[in-house]
């Protein structure tokens, strides 16, 4: 990924909610799973790391890319933005510049 398209993915995330937690239990399978399922649909998320998680965001944010086959957009503090093209080219709602 460029740093064009990594700027224009920031882009759009800033304006994005986060749609997960990740707490205490940290990274379970189910929430990769889900995240792999949300990623699938909507290409581009944005996760928060809670307070009371005892891992650090940066190597929370790419074990979840690597278990989802995704690209970590960026980390600032407790928030995560990953992004992950759809399979088919029909499906994609982000044209990358």
């Amino acid at each position: 990924m460029t740093s064009k398209q990594r700027s224009y993915l920031k882009g759009l995330a800033m304006t994005m909610e986060p749609i997960f937690q990740i707490g205490k239990s940290s990274i379970t399978p189910e929430i990769t799973t889900a995240i792999a399922e949300a990623l699938e649909a909507r290409e581009l998320i944005k996760i928060t790391v809670l307070k009371n998680c005892l891992d650090d965001g940066s190597a929370i944010a790419s074990t979840l890319a690597e278990r989802t086959h995704s690209e970590v957009v960026q980390v600032i503090g407790r928030k995560i933005v990953l992004y992950k093209p759809a399979k088919e080219e029909k499906k994609r709602k982000i044209i990358l510049p």
